[in-house]
């Protein structure tokens, strides 16, 4: 009796541990499920503003209401003057978003002044800078600040967060490994006199220069959509262990 009520309680254990992980695994199948709804959702938006026409660029009193999730990838067509001011390159490996583009080289950010005297930080555009070569974007960079306006259009961007992994800076250099325009704007005295710089910055899709270097271009998302892989094989799991579970349920039913 008490051999039968031990293999029954060990039974109902494992029973019970089974079903947690088949919830486990079913819970994570439908995350996956909902993200890739979730994802979708995202990459018709983000599509949708890459697609749209140039729109006036905000005014300063505005900047502070746009957000990544709503604003980010928007076009905006303005007119702007590339600033006497020291650029700063970004280091790159490739890109996620310019199918023209592949590394290593770096991004050519260069300070921008508004006509109300305000800065736009600028993505210039791509160096091939195998080196991360001080005086190959100078000569790029150079070109282009010629003290006249121009009628820029682009895309706008956040600022990126370093990580715990990534090198930093080389202010002499000045060098990025991150897209952290506030701090290029600090240390590269974009902001001298109480000048604003704009919490954003502009991936440039227009103009180019003549000599094609730095190398602007039109973006294109292109995020990684493997959720429902993802959830198939959580749900396939949840299958194997409810399938292993009734085998060795039945097995250990014919040897009582």
């Amino acid at each position: 009796m008490n051999g039968r009520s031990a293999r029954r309680r060990g039974t109902a254990g494992f029973a019970v541990f089974t079903l947690v992980l088949v919830t486990v695994c079913v819970g994570l199948g439908l995350w996956q499920l909902q993200r890739r709804v979730d994802k979708h959702t995202l990459i018709a938006a983000l599509d949708e503003r890459l697609a749209g026409a140039p729109e006036a660029l905000p005014p300063p009193s505005e900047w502070s209401a746009l957000t990544p999730a709503r604003d980010e990838f928007r076009r905006f067509r303005f007119t702007a003057t590339y600033a006497r001011l020291p650029d700063a390159m970004v280091y790159s490996s490739g890109s996620a978003v310019r199918d023209d583009v592949s590394g290593p080289g770096t991004w050519a950010f260069v300070a921008a002044q508004l006509p109300g005297g305000e800065t736009v930080a600028i993505n210039a555009g791509f160096v091939q800078n195998t080196m991360q070569d001080r005086a190959q974007q100078d000569r790029a960079v150079g070109r282009l600040v010629t003290g006249q306006p121009l009628q820029l259009t682009g895309y706008l961007r956040f600022p990126e967060a370093a990580g715990a992994l990534t090198p930093r800076e080389d202010t002499v250099k000045r060098l990025w490994f991150t897209r952290d325009h506030p701090a290029m704007a600090r240390d590269l005295g974009w902001n001298a006199g109480g000048t604003t710089v704009a919490p954003f910055y502009i991936d440039l899709e227009s103009p180019a220069p003549e000599s094609g270097i730095p190398k602007p271009g039109p973006l294109r998302v292109h995020l990684k959509d493997d959720h429902l892989q993802y959830a198939v094989t959580w749900f396939g799991l949840a299958a194997v262990m409810a399938i292993a579970f009734l085998v060795w349920w039945r097995a250990q039913r014919r040897a009582a």
